[in-house]
């Protein structure tokens, strides 16, 4: 099954995923006042609406960030250049710990100051991954409860793109013991209606991937009891390699089986040459790269945005000699860099 795994280092934070090749994948972010990356919005309806690149903040202080400053030091400018295509790029920020008021209001706050907005993901269900390597999550219902109204407290009136809960629905379809179906979609429920109710966000419930349930009508009536109504749509491919078209065919499907319309984001962290075809294909696979730069410009009606939802260059797990999930893998994030077909302009040496 699908997992992933929460690690912290002071501030830093970061969510992996483990399962089968066609499951979810690693996801990784800053909490506690770190930064995210969002999409911004017009000077009446506020800065969720914004489109194209230009929407997106991207967090001055990233690993990626660090890492390109220190290769500059070391005179690898060829190296630097190449992790500044993940350090230059909006990438979603993980609230994957209890009272995460502060941590959400200081995302929203620096991305307004530049006129962008945050990309958040809500990360801390009760019995979250299924016992797996992000094992945690609230203790009950009652924590998360008030999880999410700290949450939605910390987004004040500036709002953002809130992704909720990675796995959760896909999870429960696929089986996950200790997680009870009723409680779980009941609180995936309460954390739409009440992240949708604060001004200018924007709010997409999870619905893993192009792979892990294939047909997608499995998946209808799990998200109608977790809200997606209230929802504006759902997310996919969070943390997995399923290529653009593939997960857009597959939103497509899902969206007519839902009815009414609903959207759907993609994350386009890591697809670029899409899924692995070998064995574990969920955990560092090789040969992967950076995919679609963030943007609200997709050609689709019904994509909103390719978003960074995993933060590209944070291991995985401990396979393929990688760090413990979460942590920053310079080498596995420049070759995700190096193999990027899209590029931003080189900065100067």
């Amino acid at each position: 099954m699908l997992t992933r795994a929460v690690l912290a280092a002071g501030l830093l934070l970061g969510a992996a995923a483990t399962g089968h090749a066609a499951m979810g994948h690693a996801a990784t972010g800053h909490a506690g006042t770190g930064t995210g990356r969002a999409a911004g919005g017009s000077a009446d309806a506020g800065p969720a609406l914004r489109e194209g690149a230009g929407a997106f903040w991207v967090e001055p202080d990233s690993a990626a960030a660090r890492q390109a400053a220190e290769w500059r030091r070391q005179g690898k400018l060829d190296d630097a250049r190449a992790i500044e295509r993940i350090a230059g790029r909006p990438q979603a920020v993980w609230m994957n710990e209890d009272a995460p008021g502060a941590a959400v209001r200081a995302q929203v706050e620096a991305a307004s100051k530049q006129g962008r907005t945050a990309v958040l993901v809500a990360y801390f269900i009760p019995h979250r991954d299924c016992g797996a390597y992000s094992a945690g999550g609230a203790r009950d219902a009652a924590r998360y409860r008030d999880y999410i109204e700290a949450f939605a407290a910390g987004l004040g009136t500036t709002g953002g793109y809130v992704i909720v809960e990675p796995d959760a629905v896909a999870h429960m379809v696929a089986g996950c013991e200790g997680a009870v179906a009723t409680e779980r979609y009941a609180l995936l429920a309460h954390a739409v209606r009440t992240l949708k109710r604060v001004p200018h966000t924007k709010v997409y419930l999870d619905a893993g991937n192009a792979g892990w349930i294939p047909d997608e009508n499995r998946l209808v009536a799990p998200l109608r009891a977790a809200g997606i109504a209230a929802a504006d749509g759902f997310a996919l491919n969070v943390a997995n390699h399923y290529t653009d078209a593939a997960s857009a065919a597959y939103g497509h499907r899902l969206a007519k089986a839902l009815g009414g319309g609903k959207h759907f984001v993609v994350d386009s962290s890591r697809n670029g040459n899409g899924p692995y075809a070998g064995v574990d294909a969920w955990c560092n696979p090789p040969g992967r790269a950076l995919g679609t730069p963030p943007t609200t410009k997709t050609d689709d009606a019904a994509l909103d945005a390719y978003l960074w939802i995993k933060r590209p260059g944070e291991s995985d797990g401990t396979c393929r000699g990688g760090p413990k999930a979460g942590q920053w893998w310079p080498e596995y994030a420049l070759g995700l860099a190096q193999r990027a077909k899209t590029q931003p302009e080189e900065p100067k040496a």
